[in-house]
């Protein structure tokens, strides 16, 4: 109940039109409904009525006929058309709301759960299992009342012609309800089975051809295509279990619903014969016949296509249920602009539970203004201490602060807001160059992009591409070079202008030359701010006004360069290795 509770909220907004249409709906199916009572006075009081004269019969048959035309094509159509509009308009626009919904839910995801969750499983859920989801509304809350309604206008209409031919004709009742419960609880099952495997194809897929160029370089093709054999195949048994119980439900119940004709056949011929029932009513409750299985028919396909969507919606809501892991204090305050102090006090940090720490009893202090470098060997926990600034993680111990107060007191829009990061990968979006650097800041006006890109060494090759600014890059940027796009993805930070920068691995992945024009535009972006570089190549971080060595989780030493230099130790090591010092 839980789940169809948290569903109806969604569908709230729109419980008027949904009662518009219901209503339109009535109208849709009522209309049809009066045909067989037509038919049965066409039959017993024109044609067989030997009383009235050939004109009065002719006569009476056009006036009739003029009737049902009326109805049948003047009436019809339009309410038709607004039946199925209003019905599409509704779903459409539910789901509409469901994945905007959905969207700002995964927006509020921490990285954990990214880390942790396949991709290819998101969109599924996103895609395939939300679209189904509008089968409860649809089909749910509109054609299961519609044809319940038609079964009981129709069920009305045949007690009032002959009451014991009726219940002869829903005599087989019994049999469609034991049908019901015994199938559909299967299927919802095999259907939650197929939806799971089909998203297992989605997540192997999107990841395989985000790693195409892994897979050509080691010649992976025959192993990967096998892989996905393995997973297509699974799904494949999944599909074929949900058809064969889908098709054994068809069978069952069309088999059931071909009974009832039989018996209307064999009881309501005898009783004509027998004088005891008009042929008019006769041929009435035969046309009655169709329109009370048919109805039926639908409502029984509509528990197959409910209890998928159903299953869907588990899919969904499990999705929309997925915690959070941080959120915004009740009177969070939004982070000053400007720069701030930064302040760690015996920091553990560790990224699940069952992790051992990443972070052993940090303490440290940047001044506004200062830049500050983390070295060390690869797991020292360089990276894992400058994402907590921008909190994409919460410690376990100890305080973080920011502009003096704990990290937690500022909402986390305002202070990452306030700060601008440049990785070492940088992410470039699918779009032009200019959409990207405008990621900074949207608002922007063109002369501030053109600004940013030449204080990243960027304008220049921006404007030798084919079209400039309007040049698309790409998925993830793949038509740019590596030097390219972090320079556009420095650029996006001068348009951001942060306070607090932070400069994770930015040029190790470059060449000399790359890494010369990016240091250059570095430099130039941390005029003025507080910032924190994570660096490999320890030429970059000669001038910071303070050198951290991690190592194990903790600071090993900590100074300036010829401080550290002087001292001999770790850093000096390292630098000496590194060819810097001959």
């Amino acid at each position: 109940m839980k789940h169809w509770k948290a569903y109806f909220a969604f569908v709230k907004p729109y419980t008027k039109w949904i009662l518009l249409t219901l209503f339109i709906g009535v109208l849709k199916f009522g209309i049809p409904s009066m045909l067989p009572l037509v038919q049965k006075y066409v039959v017993d009081d024109i044609l067989l009525n030997k009383s009235i004269g050939l004109q009065d019969q002719v006569s009476q048959l056009m006036i009739v006929l003029g009737i049902t035309l009326f109805l049948f094509v003047i009436v019809r159509g339009p309410v038709e058309y607004a039946r199925q509009y209003f019905a599409q308009l509704i779903t459409a626009k539910i789901l509409f709301d469901l994945r905007n919904r959905l969207y700002s839910h995964l927006q509020k995801l921490s990285l954990r759960y990214y880390q942790n969750t396949k991709v290819g499983e998101i969109i599924s859920r996103f895609i395939n299992d939300a679209e189904q989801t509008k089968n409860i509304v649809e089909v749910g809350m509109m054609n299961v009342w519609l044809d319940a309604f038609t079964l009981v206008f129709v069920l009305g209409f045949m007690f009032y012609l002959d009451p014991v031919l009726t219940l002869v004709s829903i005599a087989i009742f019994p049999l469609y309800a034991i049908a019901v419960k015994v199938l559909y609880k299967r299927l919802k099952q095999l259907t939650k089975d197929r939806s799971a495997a089909l998203a297992g194809i989605q997540a192997y897929l999107h990841e395989r051809i985000q790693g195409i160029s892994v897979i050509r370089s080691f010649a992976l093709e025959r192993h990967d295509q096998a892989k996905l054999e393995g997973i297509n195949g699974n799904y494949l048994r999944k599909a074929l279990a949900h058809s064969r119980w889908n098709a054994w439900t068809f069978a069952i119940i069309n088999t059931l619903t071909d009974i009832a004709p039989l018996l209307v056949i064999g009881y309501g011929g005898y009783q004509v014969i027998q004088g005891n029932l008009t042929l008019g009513t006769f041929v009435a409750f035969f046309g009655y016949l169709d329109r009370l299985y048919s109805p039926l028919k639908r409502l029984i396909n509509s528990s197959t296509v409910l209890t998928q969507a159903s299953a869907s919606w588990e899919r969904v809501l499990e999705l929309l249920e997925e915690p959070y892991d941080m959120v915004d204090k009740p009177d969070a305050l939004t982070l000053p602009k400007g720069s701030q102090e930064i302040a760690l006090q015996n920091v553990w940090f560790k990224y699940h539970d069952y992790d051992p720490w990443v972070l052993r009893n940090i303490t440290l202090k940047i001044q506004p203004g200062q830049t500050v470098a983390f070295v060390g060997m690869s797991g020292g926990g360089k990276s894992s201490l400058v994402g907590l600034i921008p909190r994409f993680y919460d410690i376990q111990k100890g305080v973080l602060k920011v502009g003096g107060r704990n990290v937690k007191d500022w909402t986390m829009e305002s202070l990452r807001g306030g700060i601008g990061m440049v990785l070492q990968d940088n992410f470039l979006f699918s779009g032009s160059v200019r959409d990207n650097i405008l990621l900074g800041n949207p608002d922007s006006s063109e002369e501030a992009v053109y600004k940013a890109a030449q204080a990243a060494n960027a304008h220049d090759f921006i404007m030798e591409l084919p079209n400039g600014y309007d040049t698309e890059v790409g998925e993830r940027g793949v038509k740019l070079s590596g030097g390219q796009k972090q320079r556009i993805a420095i650029a996006r930070v001068f348009l951001k202008d942060p306070p607090i920068l932070i400069l994770d691995e930015a040029t190790s992945a470059l060449d000399l030359e790359s890494e010369r024009l990016i240091q250059q535009s570095l430099q130039q972006l941390s005029k003025r701010r507080t910032t924190l570089i994570v660096a490999h190549r320890l030429s970059t971080i000669t001038h910071a006004d303070q050198i951290l060595v991690m190592k194990n989780g903790g600071i090993a030493e900590r100074g300036t360069h010829d401080e550290l230099i002087e001292k001999d130790g770790v850093y000096a090591q390292l630098y000496n290795i590194q060819n810097l010092n001959p």
